[in-house]
């Protein structure tokens, strides 16, 4: 077994259907999850400077961390979801 980052890319203020959606998700994959985190405002420091986060279609909203037998199912798994944007997912590495 492996674990996964599934990075949950996008805002938009939810309705009750898409809450109701994410919600039946979470509960689908509550076996396999290993933790589960929404992120708020922030700031992006980079080298031009340091600038203020938007909620936009482009921000990271949250990641879960999902342990499953690989990368394909853990694909499978955020397809299932109901991402605004993306789902970025990303093997999580023991150092």
């Amino acid at each position: 077994m492996s674990k996964f980052v599934l990075a949950h890319i996008g805002f938009e203020q939810p309705t009750e259907e898409v809450m109701a959606a994410w919600m039946k998700w979470f509960e689908d994959i509550k076996d396999i999850t290993v933790e589960n985190v929404g992120l708020g405002v922030g700031k992006e420091v980079s080298s031009e400077g340091i600038k203020d986060i938007n909620f936009d279609d482009q921000v990271t909203t949250g990641y879960t961390i999902i342990e499953v037998e690989g990368l394909d199912e853990a694909v499978k798994i955020a397809q299932a979801c109901p991402s605004i944007t993306s789902i970025k997912v990303q093997e999580v590495r023991s150092h």
